[in-house]
């Protein structure tokens, strides 16, 4: 995709991240966060690398104008087997303090470095949880962008079954986002992993959160089709209504 593939040290662990080569001088910079990718198979077994198959996040950023980083999470991207990392960090702990506060190290670093003054945040899906838990911790965000973003652990866990999230931190359960951030909740009618509902329930917490919904996109389906105009929603500082979210899905 063009990218640059560097290393970070965050808090206790090296971070793999992809920039993007965009040159023009911006006060602001794009963290893009991905999902959980496979931290078990067949619901079983302990994946050795749980890095995600099918890089969404990565995807998105290819089509951002805007300087841009995708920041890989403790542990991913072939780092498993360092001496800081246990498989509980991408299976139970995987939204655990030890995870948000290494991940915050490194994109305080990079806006240092840059000399940014504005933090832009995307998650998608797990990354829209980790999205959630950074932004109190980085007080240069001005946006936090969610697509099918898991916002509340134990809803998703309780609605597939799943063993709770023991030593996770429960995006849902922390207090509102400053209103200073503006917040885009994006969910697809058709996801089946992590619903509509499940996400608009979390964002009724958030006073200053947009939720939308795109009827017919699913859980990893068709986020690229609307993403550039996303990301001129975001420069502009506006409100996406109803009517063009059902308007991009009717002529996808």
């Amino acid at each position: 995709m063009g990218f640059d593939k560097q290393e970070a040290l965050g808090d206790g662990f090296i971070h793999t991240l992809f920039k993007n080569q965009v040159s023009k001088g911006s006060s602001q910079l794009h963290v893009y966060l991905g999902g959980d990718g496979t931290p078990w198979l067949g619901g079983k077994f302990i994946a050795l690398d749980p890095t995600p198959r099918d890089p969404v996040a990565l995807r998105l950023m290819a089509l951002d104008d805007n300087p841009s980083v995708y920041l890989g999470r403790p542990c991913y991207h072939g780092r498993y087997n360092t001496p800081a990392c246990t498989p509980l960090l991408w299976t139970y702990q995987r939204y655990s303090s030890a995870v948000v506060n290494s991940m915050a190290v490194v994109i305080e670093k990079l806006l240092q470095s840059g000399g940014y003054q504005d933090l832009v945040m995307v998650g998608f899906s797990g990354g829209g949880g980790l999205a959630m838990l950074l932004a109190p911790k980085l007080p240069q965000t001005r946006q936090v962008v969610t697509l099918a973003g898991n916002l509340d652990i134990e809803a998703w866990t309780e609605l597939h079954d799943y063993d709770p999230l023991k030593g996770s931190i429960n995006p849902s359960l922390q207090a509102p986002l400053d209103a200073t951030i503006q917040q885009y909740h994006l969910a697809g009618g058709e996801d089946q992993n992590i619903p509509p509902w499940m996400v608009e329930a979390a964002v009724e917490k958030q006073p200053n959160g947009q939720f939308i919904t795109f009827e017919d996109f699913g859980h990893g389906c068709c986020w690229e089709e609307i993403w550039r105009s996303m990301l001129q929603c975001l420069a502009e500082s506006c409100e996406w209504s109803h009517q063009q979210s059902a308007a991009v899905s009717a002529h996808p």
